[in-house]
């Protein structure tokens, strides 16, 4: 992805967030020069993979297929003696037109929440022991309080509001109900780790490859310089 894309898409989302009356934590604010002057009091939004971040699952055309995110808070599996929170919390915002790609989780279970905006269609399958796709076996969902059985491939609809629960092993894949416009998502999940926790079926990309075309509006939550001593 240019750089200049990366900088339209959060600006975007930062509108969304603004116009729905959400507020971010002050870290989202910092600019690339501020995170230059920052020490280890800031370690854990290093470590954690906290703040902005985007993907367009290495297919190259984040307008198809891509969406961007925050992360708000997290805590660390792999450094659970420093960090002890076991959650994590998500702002995603999808453009209509834009697909999230199929793909579970083996650790970790979330909640998707519409925020408001359009409706978001969450298309569920189960996965099969070899981790394949089980395109026939029905699907136990819940969504706020409600369990209900569908077919494989099923997409459940969530209007502002709305949330379905996504188990461990559950393939699922996510896009704007077309003529309801752009969506803002929270995540409300066990602790998160986009490195290690997400299988893609078909095999995708998590974090981008850059293109410097001009000067980064945010950094990501994977370009923050070391801690200043």
């Amino acid at each position: 992805m240019k750089r200049s894309e990366i900088n339209t898409a959060l600006k975007k989302m930062e509108d969304m967030v603004n116009r729905l009356n959400y507020y971010l934590p002050p870290f989202c604010q910092f600019t690339p020069e501020e995170w230059k002057t920052k020490g280890h009091e800031y370690d854990e939004i290093r470590d954690n993979m906290l703040g902005w971040d985007i993907t367009d699952f290495g297919q190259g055309n984040f307008q198809k297929t891509g969406f961007s995110l925050v992360t708000i808070r997290n805590g660390n599996q792999k450094m659970q003696d420093v960090y002890k929170k076991p959650y994590a919390e998500k702002l995603l915002y999808l453009d209509e037109g834009q697909y999230a790609m199929n793909h579970f989780h083996w650790y970790k279970m979330e909640d998707i929440i519409n925020r408001g905006g359009g409706n978001i269609l969450i298309r569920v399958y189960n996965s099969l022991p070899d981790e394949s796709v089980d395109k026939t076996g029905d699907v136990t969902v819940h969504t706020d309080g409600l369990t209900r059985v569908v077919p494989a491939g099923t997409q459940i609809r969530l209007t502002p509001g709305e949330s379905l629960t996504i188990t461990q092993g559950m393939y699922h894949d996510f896009e704007v109900e077309p003529g309801t416009g752009a969506v803002l998502i929270g995540e409300v999940s066990q602790c998160n780790d986009d490195t290690t926790d997400n299988r893609f079926n078909p095999p995708a990309g998590r974090f981008p490859q850059i293109e410097e075309d001009e000067p980064p509006y945010r950094l990501l939550c994977n370009e923050y310089p070391p801690a200043r001593d």
